[in-house]
């Protein structure tokens, strides 16, 4: 046998599942068969799709068997089967950037996380949790006929060969005929998982995970035959189907139970947790679809990467076409799972024709739709339950549900605001802020757009907001302070995209969105002209000693109208991008150096201020000007760029 070395990370995370990972380890039978259905699909797919495998013969099934005495349990299917390098690169590699970060997330949450296995997409290495030894038998369809035989027992290797007819097991799985193809995981359980080669145990678990697989899974077991007088009399074979294998999503809403739903998230998903909602339609007329959508309790973990991968399938009259389409949905709704199953696309659309399809972008616009009008629902009961005094279990539970979708999805549905024009309004409706009233300052408290209006002063002209990295700071910038005294609400936008999607939309119907960290904010705050006037006339000598002290450090300085407690603030120009913006492109790699000059307002009435009035040497206007934009920028989250001039600037000053 030729003996390859395993890919590093296949290597790490082997001996994670092997060492550390037992908490549940049932969902091995469930990713293996998950695997084997997968294998089935497309063969379905190539045998309408590619001249290459017309002549296959396909017949779908999975075959189950178990010897006890030796310990073994084996997954046959008859799908598309693996060659050489298909060996090489699905059980050797894995091709997924991400993956140390993954490993190091399985390292940290150690037992409990052996269900992201199968979320990663490397289900098959969870066998080894029940395993001393993995052995794979192949002949992939319309391939060269060789039968393959895959060995390892989850160390640093695995072997390859090319089976013979002498071996024992090419009779064994039917490899002696000509047009078996597919594959065979045979399982060499150890001894601590020896409970698996179990007619009851093998019965149980595909019933609880894989009963909606949608091909026919049998089981194969002796069973003792008896006579009338109850003693045995010798055995026979029995092979029972044990699964369903139907279409859950064909099937009518009113036969199925949430269980059942339930069950085909976790089967389609590898999720072992419930899902948070499910969303079920059947359209009819100039178009024919049904669509199955699952919305996660918890968020996927590769929501934010770059490479996430597609939780939709696709199928044609029930024949699985694609799980790697990303235009299925929009990437703002890259956490959904589910099926969409199409009775009027062609069963060998290509991938570049779906991609153009009409039929398609119907069924993605209707879908869309349908899902932010659910999203939308659940969030008004949600608010309707908030203004009880007491609720049921059940209001209860809508009530959490609600909590843990804006927890997972707010901010993924912010990202619509900037990329989807058509329904902008209507996720404006469902995305929820944090804010100074008391409706949204704390964990569980959040507000809408729509609930700010309706709470607005009714001389209030436009909707305020402050954005940053950290609500905790936000809540406590100087930059509020005069809005909070004239009873303004302040939006809390703490996301890191807040300051991308938020100035992209710019208004919720008639009201502008603005920046209390803008210069121009301030205008509503109803500051006597005369008077301020008069002020910045007063101010202007200060305001010249700090510009000169802090020359090419800021845009301007200026009065501030907004601060009554804190000495200053900082502001940006209307045009410029936001401090939390710059630091965005700079993590990104644009912009070398500091390309946003702040505008420092200042309060002439604050202690420190008064300081610099009258004859003052430079040093000291310098160190004051120096800490005054310093701390300005320390609580608007900003790094300082020299922390040693700050700290000297302050000493020198606590010296005098």
């Amino acid at each position: 046998m030729a003996k390859y070395q395993f890919q590093t990370e296949v290597n790490q995370l082997l001996k994670l599942i092997i060492h550390s990972m037992y908490s549940n380890k049932d969902i091995f039978l469930r990713e293996i068969v998950s695997n084997a259905s997968d294998a089935l699909d497309k063969l379905k797919y190539l045998t309408v799709s590619d001249d290459k495998y017309k002549d296959v013969a396909f017949n779908p099934r999975i075959d189950i068997s178990f010897n006890e005495e030796k310990k073994i349990l084996s997954v046959q299917d008859s799908g598309i089967g693996m060659d050489e390098e298909d060996l090489t690169n699905n059980l050797g590699t894995i091709a997924r950037s991400g993956t140390k970060a993954f490993i190091d997330m399985l390292s940290k949450n150690g037992s409990g996380s052996s269900d992201l296995i199968g979320q990663f997409g490397v289900g098959f290495y969870s066998a080894f949790m029940a395993a001393s030894k993995i052995d794979v038998y192949t002949r992939k369809a319309a391939g060269n006929g060789k039968v393959l035989h895959w060995s390892s027992d989850g160390t640093n290797s695995y072997e390859i060969e090319e089976l013979t007819e002498k071996s024992e097991v090419y009779c064994q799985y039917g490899f002696d005929k000509s047009e078996t193809v597919g594959s065979v995981i045979e399982i060499h359980l150890n001894d601590d998982s020896k409970d698996y080669a179990s007619r009851w145990k093998i019965d149980e678990l595909i019933k609880k995970y894989s009963n909606h697989i949608a091909f026919p899974i049998y089981l194969h077991y002796v069973q003792t035959k008896y006579n009338k007088d109850g003693k045995a009399e010798g055995t026979e074979n029995k092979v029972d189907q044990v699964n369903s294998a139907s279409a859950l999503w064909k099937r009518n809403k009113s036969e199925l139970k949430k269980e059942d739903y339930n069950d085909f998230y976790k089967t389609i998903s590898h999720d072992g947790t419930d899902p948070l909602m499910y969303v079920h339609t059947h359209a009819e007329g100039t178009q024919e679809y049904t669509t199955l959508f699952y919305v996660p309790r918890t968020a996927p973990f590769d929501m934010y990467q770059a490479d996430y991968k597609s939780g939709v399938k696709l199928y044609v009259k029930r024949v699985f076409i694609t799980d790697d389409d990303r235009e299925l949905l929009p990437s703002y709704l890259r956490f959904i799972r589910g099926v969409i199953d199409s009775e009027d696309l062609p069963l060998n659309v290509s991938r570049e024709i779906l991609q153009q399809n009409r039929i398609l972008e119907t069924i993605k616009t209707q879908s869309v739709k349908k899902l932010l009008s659910e999203f939308k629902k659940l969030g008004d009961e949600a608010k309707k339950l908030e203004a009880k005094t007491e609720i049921s279990d059940d209001e209860k539970e809508t009530l959490e549900k609600w909590h843990d979708f804006v927890k997972s999805y707010n901010r993924p549905l912010k990202e619509g605001l900037y990329s989807d024009f058509a329904n902008r309004d209507e996720i404006a409706e469902i995305i929820r802020f944090k804010s100074t009233a008391d409706e949204g300052n704390c964990e569980n408290k959040w507000t809408s757009f729509a609930d700010y209006v309706q709470r607005m002063k009714p001389d209030q002209k436009s909707i305020y907001y402050i954005s940053g990295s950290d609500e905790k700071n936000l809540r406590s910038s100087p930059l509020l302070e005069a809005y909070k005294k004239k009873g303004f609400e302040v939006l809390i936008m703490a996301d890191d995209i807040d300051d991308i999607v938020i100035p992209a939309y710019g208004k919720y119907k008639d009201f502008e969105l603005k920046s209390v960290s803008r210069a121009g904010s301030d205008e509503e705050l109803g500051v006597d002209k005369e008077e301020a006037k008069k002020k910045e006339e007063a101010f202007k000598p200060v305001q010249e000693k700090i510009k000169k002290a802090l020359e090419g450090r800021v845009k301007d300085v200026v009065l501030s109208k907004r601060l009554s407690d804190s000495p200053s603030c900082i502001v940006v120009d209307e045009n410029d991008p936001s401090l939390q913006m710059e630091r965005m492109m700079k993590a990104m790699g644009q912009g070398g150096g500091d390309f946003v000059k702040p505008i420092l307002e200042i309060n002439a009435d604050h202690a420190i201020v008064k300081k610099l009035e009258g004859h003052v040497s430079e040093d000291f206007v310098k160190n004051v000007s120096e800490v005054l934009l310093d701390q300005a920028l320390l609580v608007s989250g900003a790094e300082l760029k020299d922390p040693a001039d700050f700290v000297k600037s302050l000493n020198s000053l606590l010296a005098e």
